[in-house]
């Protein structure tokens, strides 16, 4: 009995293996060229390569680069230059309209698959969102990502990384007509969360936009997320996003 179940165990595992190897994945890495808290950020020199090649670099180095297509989406022609230089395809310039401060991340995925589905006849299963801000991701976190998703991904639409919150976001408040207006006024069973100890109650957590991954099928339901989305816990140094001149420090 304890042969025959090995059998079908490792026989299990190398169906699981062929299917994660058959998976498409497009790799994204966004980089439009109009950012405000330090300008030209994603060029920005980091550890002595810009801040973009470093998330081209992680793609790269995964175990399943193979199966990956790595595009950078940026509007900027020096932009694509540099990534280039780095392996990215960049086989387009995004266009302006979708890379202002309020154009969201959904718009700049639609254009890119409905461009490579045109363009080259090419539809991924999975799509891998690596933001150049997270320049300091582990690539053993990146290929987690991938097993974890991939193997779930029948089940879950979507897979984001977080970072547990310090203190309690069941203590937050909004401040509407100069008064304080809690952001939770019962969690569970738990009346008042506000006023709670934070040892009582429940952890929250923070998406720090390290590791992004969505079945590619969601862009038809204008979404990125999903309702069923898979959680992986890392820690505040592995997932530090640069956002300005102090975090760049």
């Amino acid at each position: 009995m304890k042969t025959l179940f090995s059998f079908i165990l490792f026989g299990e595992i190398i169906v699981i293996g062929e299917i994660m190897k058959k998976i498409k994945i497009l790799c994204l890495i966004p980089a439009r060229s109009g950012s405000k808290g330090i300008p030209n950020k994603n060029i920005m020199k980091f550890k002595g390569l810009p801040l973009i090649a470093w998330s081209i670099k992680h793609a790269k180095q995964s175990k399943y680069t193979n199966q990956m297509k790595i595009i950078v989406s940026t509007d900027s022609a020096k932009y694509a230059s540099i990534a280039k230089k780095y392996g990215a395809d960049v086989p387009f310039l995004r266009p302006k309209n979708i890379s202002l401060d309020n154009s969201l991340d959904i718009d700049f995925f639609k254009h890119c698959v409905n461009y490579l589905k045109k363009s080259e006849g090419y539809v991924s299963d999975i799509i891998l969102h690596l933001r150049p801000t997270s320049p300091n991701r582990k690539i053993k976190d990146l290929d987690n990502c991938l097993d974890l998703f991939i193997t779930n991904r029948h089940t879950y639409d979507s897979l984001r990384t977080v970072t547990p919150i310090e203190g309690s976001v069941f203590k937050s408040y909004l401040i509407e007509n100069n008064k304080l207006c809690p952001l939770f006024k019962k969690i569970k069973d738990i009346k008042e969360p506000y006023n709670e100890c934070r040892q009582k109650l429940p952890q929250s957590y923070h998406h720090n936009g390290c590791i992004d991954i969505f079945n590619t099928r969601l862009l038809k339901k204008n979404t990125i997320s999903g309702n069923k989305i898979l959680p992986y816990i890392i820690t505040d140094v592995d997932c530090i996003d640069i956002d300005n001149y102090k975090d760049l420090i």
